[in-house]
């Protein structure tokens, strides 16, 4: 578990988020995901997020994807459209 990601709180969050999405962003969601777990970052928006150990986040039209890198796997930690709280976990 990783400091911005405390038990089931982050879960519960990436779940309330995913009930939002329409069915388009659904689809690219799991597209982006998809290339993330292949490890098939071409054609991907990925950047490092400062001050923050392997955390990397996706951006796909209004959409962003917050993953960290921890031992070779993707825990990915946000999953929500872009706003001025997007990036405080």
């Amino acid at each position: 578990m990783t400091k911005f990601c405390r038990a089931f709180n982050c879960m519960d969050k990436i779940e309330k988020n995913l009930k939002k999405l329409g069915d388009k962003e659904k689809e690219v969601l799991k597209n982006v995901l998809d290339k993330i777990k292949r490890g098939d970052y071409k054609n991907l928006d990925i950047k490092k997020l400062k001050n923050h150990d392997n955390v990397f986040r996706v951006r796909k039209s209004s959409l962003r994807i917050i993953y960290q890198i921890k031992n070779e796997e993707e825990l990915i930690l946000a999953i929500e459209r872009r706003s001025d709280n997007t990036y405080n976990f």
